[in-house]
């Protein structure tokens, strides 16, 4: 029982072997999937897939890599887009000031028209944020005094700080197979402190494979080594983590059902 709460199924990659990435997922006791989109020409793909396979689920986003090319999105594009069944999250969408392949008022600009439409629909945010804690927290930390509205921080790279500061907002932390990579010391004990109820665990793939299978494509499911690793520097039973995170996903992503 496990759940893979951030893939990107349509990525080459993945998308040549989909059947054989999902059938190997559910063997190694994946029970769902958030396949996520990052530019509006995926969004019918990821939906798509999403409506074949009854325990795939889909999200409806701009990643900040491509808020200069959507800047005429409108809200009302994306908010029609949640009210399909099977898309259940918002995103990812935020900030990314490591690559700045965007500009960032444009950015900043996208990222609160994806809050706006969260808190209405009330359906999770997925944040994507890089070298940008401050203003990411900023405009979280305005945001929310406007009104409520479920988020999350994907594949968390950030300091402890930053984890206590979203965390005191209300958000839950996903973590990715980077914090078993050796040199993410920071990052493993971020991993322990995360409350119990406010942790998920991803793969990004095909991004970003955990140990053992650094330098591979990144399948979901190695989701299962990443919740092994955290069970260690937890210190608790990976069947715990396991149960945890799933009953997490479904928590916060309500308007999943299997």
């Amino acid at each position: 029982m496990l759940v893979d709460s951030h893939c990107h199924l349509e990525y080459k990659g993945l998308v040549e072997d989909r059947d054989g990435v999902l059938a190997r997922a559910r063997e190694a006791g994946v029970r769902a999937f958030l396949n996520i989109s990052t530019r509006r020409s995926e969004w019918d793909q990821v939906i798509g897939t999403a409506a074949r396979e009854a325990d795939v689920f889909a999200s409806v986003g701009i990643h900040p890599h491509e808020a200069d090319a959507h800047q005429d999105l409108g809200r009302t594009v994306l908010l029609e887009a949640t009210r399909n069944p099977k898309v259940i999250a918002i995103g990812e969408t935020g900030l990314d000031y490591f690559y700045d392949k965007s500009d960032r008022e444009a950015q900043k600009s996208l990222f609160r028209m994806h809050i706006d439409v969260a808190r209405e629909t009330q359906l999770p945010l997925i944040i994507h944020t890089r070298d940008a804690d401050d203003d990411t927290h900023a405009i979280l930390a305005e945001e929310m005094g406007k009104g409520a509205f479920p988020a999350l921080i994907h594949c968390f790279t950030a300091s402890a700080d930053f984890a206590e500061k979203v965390l005191a907002l209300g958000l839950t932390i996903s973590l990715s197979g980077i914090v078993t990579f050796k040199n993410a010391k920071d990052l493993q004990e971020v991993a322990k402190i995360v409350p119990e109820d406010r942790l998920l665990v991803e793969t990004d793939s095909p991004f970003l494979a955990p140990v053992p299978h650094r330098g591979r494509v990144c399948e979901p499911a190695y989701v299962a080594d990443t919740a092994a690793f955290v069970a260690g520097l937890r210190g608790t039973d990976v069947e715990h983590i396991k149960a945890v995170t799933t009953a997490n996903f479904f928590a916060l992503f309500s308007k999943a059902a299997l």
